[in-house]
């Protein structure tokens, strides 16, 4: 079973969840593509990171979710974030080096978030709205959140799109909480 990225709950709302995530290092890739490409491009290079494309040609155990995070400037924008997230308990000075100069490794200190889960293909236009819908939430209960939106993939895509599992994860700004 692959292992996913460590939260704590710290309320749970109508709609979605509070959530405190731990440290964390991901492997990151910009990509300047449209949300349907984005992963894809992005999927390769840091599969190939973890499967032994590495300085020590070490293999890194795969963790959920994918995650594909843009700033605000919605779907029109084309910069993308896709990351995959280490194992826990990895630093950044513990783990390879990439071999590709475009996956770059990032400490994550602990986060506090909103998350809203949803099933079904994470297509730019469902994605959006669940991004909205959660932004909504929020701001019912005065909660400030970034500007920054993630898309969390749990599920290969070989997978059904209707059994998709999925989760749109926005930081809050802390001062609001």
């Amino acid at each position: 079973m692959t292992r996913r990225q460590e939260f704590t709950v710290l309320q749970t709302y109508e709609d979605f969840e509070l959530r405190e995530y731990l440290p964390c290092v991901i492997a990151e890739v910009k990509v300047s593509a449209q949300y349907s490409t984005a992963s894809s491009s992005a999927f390769s290079l840091l599969f190939n990171y973890i499967s032994s494309g590495n300085k020590s040609s070490q293999k890194i155990a795969m963790t959920a979710p994918v995650i594909t995070a843009q700033k605000a400037g919605g779907s029109e924008s084309s910069e993308w974030y896709v990351s995959f997230v280490m194992p826990s308990g990895s630093t950044s000075g513990r783990l390879p080096h990439p071999n590709d100069a475009q996956v770059k490794l990032r400490e994550l200190g602990a986060e506090t978030c909103v998350a809203k889960s949803f099933r079904g293909k994470a297509t730019d236009e469902l994605s959006r709205k669940m991004a909205e819908a959660l932004r909504m939430s929020a701001s019912k209960v005065n909660i400030a959140l970034s500007d920054e939106t993630r898309i969390c993939r749990f599920d290969p895509p070989f997978i059904p799109g209707f059994l998709q599992y999925n989760e749109i994860v926005i930081l809050t700004s802390l001062e609001a909480i």
